[in-house]
């Protein structure tokens, strides 16, 4: 059975015209063609000199991190691919939350839906984050995350998830891969062979998946046989070891037990394609990342990941000289040209899948992009899902609702948005909200040291998103109270009505197990802040339910 007979199988279901459409294609390709078609380069911020050095390339793909400037958006998509021998497929993280488009319906992210925990509320939003894409010619996206939130001090896990429950993962993930697919985008799986039990993260290090063979094929296992039966188009090989798997096949691994999966033929070939029946394409994680910068060098690194089993490269810092490297090793052998064929051609099986036959199939026109995106039917359904999302995880005095003639002077401690792509933290809409509600707010200054004679509630607001190249995320009492050392150490809330909202990482009580009053709300959105004064309020319930152990298995945190 040749390469164009698996290609007639799931999940590309490719028939005769689309078949003759990849022979014709890939006989047009010289050697750098085919090399470029490997690579998905990123796309970031508005240098319109680096965008013209990425289209030369002619990569087989672009991953775009969206301004806010819609025209500015489409002539640079437009201009791509005008520059392009055959289509590029255009990838995002349409992962919801601040990942929503600036100019189009704001999406909770994974963890949020979770809490909503309503399947047809999360294939809807995954919906509407595919036409909105493919109002932008997006038409691959690297989700649904399908992580288990397990080790709560994780960092990159946090948010991006469905949680910790492997059945509401399940239900979750697959309303999310029908939502993008039946819509024209492509779906991925992430990360395999699987992240949560490692406390790190693989931007920083080679995570493990420290799991049994019988362990993990009840969870991560089940999890990626469901998605492959379901149809998933593609699956992200992680910077993540899976050493029980190894050990099954070389008992004596040593070091190689903790090969990333991005690396790994055993993981990618072996497990995934031979004993899931995988047979998608395999795109790596992003190659800059320190979980395979630390396992060898990019030049090496690189042409090991087309090699060992994946189909595409996910960004480079020097793609020239990347490009160059799988180009070395595609003429020495060590990348065989059946390995090389069959990369291209499933590269070129997702275009045929999708329908990128031409150039002009990959953005529509600028009146159906605007009529599309932030449509108000689109808007009000996510608005409802987000209504629906704060958590009340606990609230020991029975502070809720509030009452601004009762409660009126409040100290808001700011702990600010933290995003991985902003130099500064971004600035809640969260007081003004709340003066609009006849709140006297005060923001917190090193020189206040709070009495229940100068406020009447103390409100801490946390915006640490699920984060990238961060250790850790917790509590940070110096910073926030910006006062010294004792100021860090005081807690007002054994005389003064105090409230945490964690617009974020989930998992704050274990820095602060004692605060009275805990809200969840998984996102920064402005939206997501409304939501939840509305419910602080009483003007709507808190209807979330936690996807995850938001007490981190410490019992007085539930006091």
């Amino acid at each position: 059975m040749t390469i164009y007979d698996e290609l007639r199988k799931a999940p590309f279901n490719l028939d005769d015209a689309a078949i003759s459409w990849l022979h014709d294609t890939y006989a047009s390709l010289d050697l750098d063609d085919k090399i470029g078609q490997l690579f998905t380069l990123i796309m970031i911020g508005t240098d319109e000199e680096d965008f013209k050095r990425i289209a030369s390339l002619r990569p087989g793909g672009v991953t775009r991190f969206f301004t806010a400037d819609l025209e500015f958006e489409r002539r640079v998509i437009s201009d791509l691919v005008a520059k392009s021998k055959v289509p590029p497929i255009i990838s995002a993280d349409l992962e919801g939350s601040r990942h929503s488009f600036a100019f189009g319906t704001p999406v909770l992210g994974q963890l949020g839906l979770a809490a909503v925990d309503d399947v047809q509320a999360t294939e809807r939003s995954s919906e509407i984050l595919a036409r909105e894409g493919r109002a932008m010619g997006v038409r691959w996206s690297f989700t649904p995350v399908i992580d288990i939130n397990t080790a709560f001090r994780s960092p990159i896990v946090g948010t991006r998830s469905y949680g910790s429950d492997v059945n509401k993962i399940e239900r979750h993930a697959v309303a999310h891969i029908h939502g993008l697919q039946r819509n024209g985008v492509a779906a991925t799986a992430k990360h395999w062979p699987g992240e949560g039990y490692d406390d790190r993260d693989q931007h920083l290090v080679t995570t493990t998946n420290p799991l049994s063979m019988d362990e993990w094929k009840e969870t991560f296992g089940r999890l990626y046989r469901t998605l492959i039966t379901e149809g998933v188009l593609a699956i992200m090989s992680g910077h993540i070891s899976l050493p029980a798997y190894i050990r099954s096949k070389i008992p004596d691994a040593g070091l190689e037990a903790f090969r990333p999966a991005s690396v790994s033929r055993l993981l990618n070939v072996d497990l995934l394609r031979d004993e899931l029946g995988f047979n998608g394409i395999i795109v790596s994680d992003a190659t800059p990342m320190g979980g395979l910068s630390a396992w060898g060098h990019h030049l090496d690194t690189l042409p090991d990941i087309i090699a060992n089993g994946c189909d595409m490269i996910l960004f480079s810092d020097e793609p020239e000289e990347d490009m160059a490297a799988v180009k070395a090793a595609v003429e020495d052998g060590k990348i065989t040209p059946e390995r090389l064929e069959e990369a291209v051609l499933r590269v070129l099986a997702l275009k045929a899948h999708l329908k990128l036959f031409q150039p002009s199939d990959v953005l529509p026109d600028a009146a159906e992009a605007r009529r599309l995106l932030a449509h108000p039917d689109n808007v009000a359904a996510s608005r409802e899902y987000i209504g629906r999302s704060p958590t009340l995880v606990k609230d020991v005095n029975g502070i809720f609702p509030l009452d601004p003639a009762m409660i009126k002077r409040v100290l808001l401690v700011d702990g600010g948005i933290i995003h991985p792509l902003m130099p500064q933290p971004l600035k809640f809409l969260l007081p003004d909200l709340l003066r609009k509600e006849g709140f006297e707010v005060t923001i917190d200054r090193s020189d206040i040291v709070p009495t229940p004679d100068d406020f009447d509630l103390v409100l801490y607001a946390l915006g640490d998103e699920s984060l990238l190249v961060r250790g850790r995320i917790f509590v940070d009492w110096h910073r926030m109270g910006g006062g010294g050392l004792f100021k860090a150490m005081y807690r007002p809330w054994t005389n003064i009505p105090s409230v945490m909202i964690s617009f974020g990482h989930p998992y704050h009580l274990y820095d602060a197990p004692r605060v009275p009053a805990y809200i969840n709300a998984y996102s920064t959105m402005d939206s997501v802040q409304e939501a939840v004064v509305d419910c602080m309020l009483g003007r709507k319930p808190f209807l979330g339910t936690n996807p995850v152990d938001p007490f981190c298995g410490l019992e007085d945190a539930r006091y």
